[in-house]
């Protein structure tokens, strides 16, 4: 592989005519040798931010990767694409990562995958330090951070990084980081120093959902049931959970598949290959399973209890649609879920502070389920970002009954207000139901005009109201300090009588919720003979996949086969214009699938 500009080796190499938003300007940063901290949506494009600087400059390119799949599986790709890239991880033989290693130390691999434990030994890092380490990438780079939910004790040496290359750029690549996330990240990996790039969270493709359990068992399997051509992962809170949960998919007739750290690793490892390899698989997993899994035609995520916070939420739902055609993220959740979530983080062995943090993340999420408006719009607001309503969530597409709550609302104000803005939603409802805690009479609070006015409603409402009216930006809340509630722009606003406020009043009730419809196929811009050759060539990709013992996508997307079905190329410079074709993806599969598509247009008396 020679050296070239970056948008030679995008078209060269990858097969794409130009960059996606925000990839030259991270491109461009880590080639002038700075440091760079890039959030990017799943499927936008983040591997190309490191992939293609590592191809135009000399040297070694080593990537920090949390998962032995994903390193295996991205190795593989670049391998097709005609990039001599290496892996060393835990699940090979000594043999052949010793191999990889020669190939490494004898400067004839552009890319190294690594593992951070094992990139973090001194053995390691000493004979790395022989090399000339060009560039450093560390995938979910979130994951370094304690103020995030996906902290990973492995991820923290990588802090020392800048002291043994202390001239090689690092670029830390994340889709799920907050301001506070973000910030953490510069200071452990930069020093502070660096640019960030944050070119949105945005999912547009992805239809948001999410329902009271009611049945959770009869939801999920007329879901599937509606999604039954389709890869899906459907997440459990339990290991106990997901083994019945695909149990109970397999009696219905459905491909279902368990997955959870308590397997063994030969079996998990097999589920996942058949997972990523053949069509219409259901994987039900923990979150032991998905991060960083590179599957980009994942058409559904379904979860069947409250994840643990909307950072965890964003980065579950990610895994589909990644190829940007359409795909669902539906959820279940119930006053269980959020009983046993209060217990997990009152369980963790952490300090009261970071118990603190993490019941609020939860009132973030548990908001964005009962939102009486676009949930789109709520979920990329904990991100910073402020949007339109999408059209693309149960909430836009079928809006629930919603009751005027405005006088209620003005008496959550007032209760903030007259407690000195300072105090939790639990302090708050205290006040309004008229309790007599000795929290409420130390402070005075019993003596309080709002003490007891809300004594008409229960606590459970009193929260779903408070939680909405968070979702709808009539209140904030501090996730970083003690939880308390305070005023914004609109309370004001509010309480001056410019604006009014509705609200779901069943939003805490079973079975509040609309399950989403069924996304339009991949293919489903093609006419039918198209679409029939879209399927003839899915199936000849699955044939050469397996010979090749890589994932289906690796060989070409789906947006390649649909543009090849679209175009059906009849000669080799004709299949170098499809997208997604680089050279050496044209030498190795046009000839096989020229053929196909010759096959497939033939009048049956020509064959």
């Amino acid at each position: 592989m020679t050296a070239g500009t970056p948008r030679a080796i995008l078209k060269e190499t990858f097969g794409y005519d130009a960059f996606r938003p925000g990839q030259e300007d991270v491109i461009s940063t880590l080639l002038s040798g700075e440091h760079a901290l890039c959030v990017m949506p799943t499927g936008a494009g983040k591997s190309l931010c490191y992939q293609v600087p590592a191809l135009v400059k000399d040297g070694l390119t080593i990537v920090i990767s949390p998962l032995v799949a994903l390193m295996t599986d991205q190795v593989a790709a670049l391998k097709l694409a005609g990039v001599e890239a290496e892996t060393i991880n835990s699940s090979r033989e000594y043999s052949a990562n010793a191999d990889s290693w020669r190939r490494v130390a004898a400067g004839r691999t552009r890319i190294l995958y690594i593992a951070p434990e094992r990139l973090m030994t001194e053995r390691m890092l000493a004979a790395l330090s022989r090399l000339p380490v060009s560039l450093i990438a560390i995938d979910e780079a979130h994951c370094i951070s304690r103020w995030g939910p996906s902290f990973r004790p492995d991820y923290a040496a990588l802090a020392q990084l800048r002291q043994h290359f202390p001239n090689v750029p690092i670029a830390a690549m994340t889709a799920t980081a907050d301001a506070a996330t973000r910030a953490d990240i510069r200071d452990k990996l930069f020093g502070g120093d660096g640019r960030e790039f944050v070119t949105g969270f945005d999912r547009p493709n992805i239809r948001l959902a999410v329902e009271m359990r009611s049945n959770g068992r009869a939801q999920l399997l007329a879901f599937v049931k509606d999604h039954s051509d389709a890869c899906g992962i459907v997440y459990c809170l339990s290991r106990k959970k997901t083994e019945e949960t695909a149990a109970f998919l397999r009696a219905e007739g459905i491909k279902a598949l368990p997955y959870h750290a308590g397997m063994a690793d030969e079996e998990r490892t097999r589920h996942q290959e058949i997972f990523m390899s053949e069509p219409a698989t259901v994987i039900v997993a923990t979150i032991a399973f998905g991060m960083g899994i590179d599957k980009p035609d994942v058409r559904f995520v379904f979860h069947m209890d409250l994840p643990g916070t909307m950072e965890a939420y964003y980065q579950e739902i990610g895994r589909a649609g990644r190829d940007g055609l359409p795909a669902v993220a539906h959820m279940l959740y119930g006053l269980d879920d959020i009983r046993m979530r209060r217990m997990f983080i009152d369980q963790e062995d952490s300090d009261d502070d970071h118990r603190r943090r993490e019941h609020k993340r939860l009132d973030t999420l548990i908001a964005y389920c009962e939102a009486p408006s676009c949930r789109r719009r709520m979920l990329l607001a904990y991100f910073g970002e402020t949007a339109e309503p999408c059209g693309n969530c149960d909430v836009c597409l079928d809006p629930p009954e919603l009751v005027e709550g405005g006088d209620d609302a003005r008496r959550v104000l007032a209760a903030i207000n007259e407690t000195g803005r300072r105090f939790g939603a639990a302090h708050i409802i205290d006040v309004l139901t008229g309790a007599e805690t000795a929290k409420i009479k130390s402070a005075g609070h019993d003596r309080l005009a709002v003490h007891g006015a809300g004594a008409h409603m229960d606590k459970l409402a009193w929260r779903s109201l408070i939680r909405q009216m968070v979702a709808a930006g009539l209140l904030g809340l501090d996730v970083k300090g003690y939880g308390g509630l305070h005023l914004t722009a609109d309370s004001a606003r509010l309480e001056n009588g410019e604006i009014d406020f509705s609200y779901r009043a069943d939003a805490a009730r079973p079975g509040a919720g609309r399950a989403a419809k069924k996304p339009p196929p991949a293919a489903r811009d093609l006419d039918s003979g198209d679409a029939a050759l879209f399927e003839a060539l899915k199936a000849h990709r699955l044939e050469l996949a397996r010979a090749q013992g890589v994932p289906a996508y690796a060989v070409f997307p789906d947006k390649t086969l649909a543009d090849m079905a679209r175009r059906r190329p009849g000669t080799t410079s004709e299949f170098a214009e499809i997208h997604g074709v680089g050279a050496a993806k044209l030498e190795k599969f046009a000839e096989s699938f020229l053929a196909e598509i010759q096959r497939f247009s033939s009048p049956p008396d020509e064959i």
